[in-house]
């Protein structure tokens, strides 16, 4: 079968380009003597997940526990969660899946630390921690040196846990300076930092220009999208996902409409000045997927020198692939066009 053939709207993903992004990146770490673990958030699939530990990756990156859970009984067993692990629910079921995997978790507070401390105590082994650290992300992590340092000692106190290092999302100059201000605290407390970890698609090829950091977590790297170009970190023919829509309604000269909404294609928008719409259409690159509704994706074509037909099928790179993949049950791996696969998303809606 060709992938002209599926029914749409429908993603689509060219082997060889994911395989050949994924060979790069690890050539990349490999050369500069990082450990690769990538966050299997993209992809949302266990073979690809294999094929990146295949490549070199010493284990895989997870935001959730119900992701590492399928990961792990799919035999990849070096996992590492880079999410607060909260509440005696979720304690519980760490402590049985390290049966099955070697954990590591990320925290950034004392709350979290007693939950893995509790599942810790219960396991077959102790669960690793590193302390997040907050270098640009403005999201979570420890805001100062000090206060890294105070919650490794407070690890150290633990059973069942064990300190393993840091990380941070993304890496940036800012992680340069976190670090150096944290390392030498470390040292003068007696507390050895074995990983350093960073992550980001974006910046991953320049992670050697920014930062001592020893490992590197990216994910978006194996498929990339729109925003990744837009970053100057991927090219179009980098670009392994498509979403094939078809050409539905052409109620203007100037309109037309596809059968990939909101509920197929990611809402998130580029950056101001960076790119207008929701995706990139590579055959009509100045059309415009200017509004999403939940079926319907309305296209402006008024800057467009050639125009899709009613019936006619596009091919579309979306803004952000992570959530792209969370939308859909399946895709379809193609080589040249023609169909080798249907995939299950097996982690896609794993929240909790």
């Amino acid at each position: 079968m060709h992938i002209s053939e599926l029914d749409t709207p429908v993603p689509v993903v060219d082997y060889d380009i994911a395989c050949r992004n994924i060979r790069r990146l690890q050539e990349y770490c490999d050369a500069n003597r990082f450990k690769l673990r990538p966050h299997i958030k993209t992809h949302k699939l266990p073979l690809f997940a294999h094929e990146q530990c295949k490549a070199g990756a010493v284990g895989i990156t997870v935001q959730k526990l119900g992701e590492a859970e399928i990961m792990a009984h799919t035999g990849l067993t070096d996992i590492l969660i880079t999410y607060n692990v909260m509440g005696q629910e979720k304690a519980e079921r760490l402590a049985r899946l390290t049966n099955f995997a070697r954990l590591s978790v990320a925290i950034d507070n004392e709350k979290a630390l007693h939950s893995l401390a509790w599942a810790g105590s219960r396991a077959r082994a102790p669960i690793g921690v590193l302390i997040e650290f907050e270098s640009g992300g403005n999201r979570q992590g420890v805001q100062t040196p000090g206060q890294a340092v105070d919650l490794a000692k407070a690890v150290l106190s633990h059973s069942g846990v064990e300190f393993i290092g840091l990380m941070t999302y993304p890496t940036t100059t800012k992680t340069a300076e976190f670090l150096r201000e944290a390392l030498p605290l470390f040292r003068k407390a007696g507390i050895e930092v074995s990983v350093i970890s960073g992550g980001g698609t974006p910046n991953a090829y320049r992670t050697h220009e920014l930062a001592p950091v020893n490992e590197l977590r990216v994910g978006t790297y194996i498929y990339n999208d729109r925003m990744m170009m837009a970053a100057q970190a991927a090219r179009l023919e980098d670009c392994a996902l498509s979403v094939l829509a078809t050409v539905v309604s052409r109620p203007r000269s100037e309109r037309a409409v596809i059968d990939a909404g909101s509920k197929t294609l990611s809402s998130d928008l580029l950056a101001p000045g960076q790119g207008a719409g929701y995706g990139l259409l590579p055959d009509y690159p100045d059309a415009s997927i200017e509004r999403l509704n939940e079926e319907h994706g309305v296209l402006d074509l008024g800057r467009s020198p050639r125009k899709p037909e009613i019936g006619e099928r596009v091919r579309i790179i979306p803004n952000h692939v992570c959530v792209v993949t969370n939308l859909h049950d399946s895709i379809y791996l193609h080589r040249d066009g023609a169909v080798l696969a249907q995939l299950s998303v097996y982690l896609r809606g794993k929240t909790i």
